[in-house]
C-alpha cells in the first residue's frame, strides 16, 4: 500500500464514532491538522484488537493539531500543538483540498 498523504498536506480526522476498539482519540475526530510525518505502515490495531491479523498493513501518520482548535478556552500560548499518531482510514483530505 502507498500512503495516501505526505508531509505538509492538510486532513481532517474522520468525525465517527464506531462501536468497538478504536485507536484514534475522539478530542481529535473531526479537526483538521497537517502530516508532520509518514511513519510507515503497520498492522490495523484495530483489527489486531480482535484477534485478526490486522492485514493489509496500513500508512500511519503523525498528524500535528493547534491546542486552540482542539480545546475551547485553551488557556496555553496560541502556537501550542499537540501531535497523535493516527492511521490513514481515519483521515480525509481537510475541505478544499484534494491529495
Amino acid at each position: 500500500m502507498t500512503a495516501r498523504f505526505a508531509k505538509g498536506d492538510r486532513v481532517r480526522v474522520r468525525d465517527a464514532h464506531p462501536p468497538g476498539h478504536v485507536r484514534t482519540p475522539s478530542f481529535i475526530r473531526g479537526h483538521n491538522g497537517v502530516i508532520t510525518r509518514v511513519i510507515g505502515e503497520f498492522a490495523n490495531p484495530e483489527e489486531l484488537a480482535y484477534g485478526r491479523d490486522g492485514r493489509p498493513e496500513i500508512p500511519l501518520y503523525w498528524v500535528e493539531f493547534r491546542q486552540t482548535e482542539l480545546w475551547s478556552g485553551y488557556a496555553g500560548q496560541a502556537q501550542d500543538t499537540a501531535v497523535v499518531d493516527i492511521f490513514e482510514h481515519w483521515l480525509e483530505p481537510a475541505e478544499g483540498d484534494t491529495p
